[in-house]
């Protein structure tokens, strides 16, 4: 089978699969696992694929995403071009595993889906709840501050680790915040997880530099820690790595 993965969770997948063999395309962003996306044509950005170069690598399946505002308009110009697409658009982290879970038929490899859901639900437990449970505050964006809502793997995350989103009640994927909101909620602890953006430069000074949030024990504490949106932000198997990061963040406090 001939399979082109736009979107880095989808190439993420099929990899964990053991099914990389079948990949003959990836999208720019796509960068892991890097022994075998370095090997594959790039067919353009996340937002910019490129349609022409998609059809002229005659995949038997093209792997899509709705997870951002423009992944609609890729997605609708893949099916007018007749093009077989499986399309995965998880909120919450049951979502994943769903998709991991249909993935892996549409690749005939079922049994590997399955193996893979209980590998990840196994590697995540629930941990010893305490109370209150601490409330991390994750941030997808710095300047406005952009979290997390309910329908979000990451509130899942949170709480599979020990803590509280303290946005989860909030609806929607994710939400821009002014600062009079987060400090009502007096985050426990601070995650950058700036999408887009190297790890390297995730700076607990950019947080600290904010106007008045001297006044927020997780910065006065320095609870600001950097947590990669490869791990956060991609719905895939390496949310495992998410979740390990989280858990001792919160086993810290």
């Amino acid at each position: 089978m001939r399979v082109v993965s736009h979107t880095c969770s989808n190439t993420e997948i099929v990899c964990a699969l053991g099914c990389g063999e079948m990949l003959v395309g990836v999208d720019d962003d796509s960068d892991y696992p890097p022994d075998v996306v370095r090997a594959l044509p790039q067919l353009g950005r996340d937002l910019n694929l490129e349609l022409a170069a998609v059809q002229a690598l005659k995949p038997d399946l093209v792997l899509t995403s709705r997870t951002l505002p423009g992944h609609d308009a890729i997605v609708r110009a893949l099916e007018a071009a007749g093009l077989n697409t499986l399309v995965c658009e998880p909120l919450r982290l049951a979502d994943v595993y769903s998709d991991i879970t249909r993935i892996a038929a549409a690749l005939g490899v079922p049994a590997r889906g399955a193996a893979l859901v209980a590998e990840m639900r196994a590697a995540m437990p629930q941990a010893k709840s305490r109370k209150p449970p601490p409330r991390v505050l994750v941030e997808w964006w710095p300047k406005p501050v952009i979290a997390p809502t309910h329908d979000s793997w990451v509130t899942d995350l949170i709480e599979l680790a020990g803590g509280i989103n303290p946005f989860a009640d909030r609806p929607g994927k994710s939400t821009p915040l002014t600062d009079a909101e987060i400090f009502a909620t007096s985050p426990d602890a601070i995650v950058m997880s700036w999408c887009g953006v190297p790890l390297a430069k995730y700076r607990s000074e950019l947080v600290r530099r904010r106007s008045g949030w001297d006044a927020l024990a997780a910065v006065r504490d320095n609870r600001i820690h950097a947590v990669t949106e490869a791990y956060l932000g991609r719905p895939g198997p390496r949310l495992v790595e998410g979740y390990r990061a989280l858990r001792r963040i919160i086993e810290a406090l």
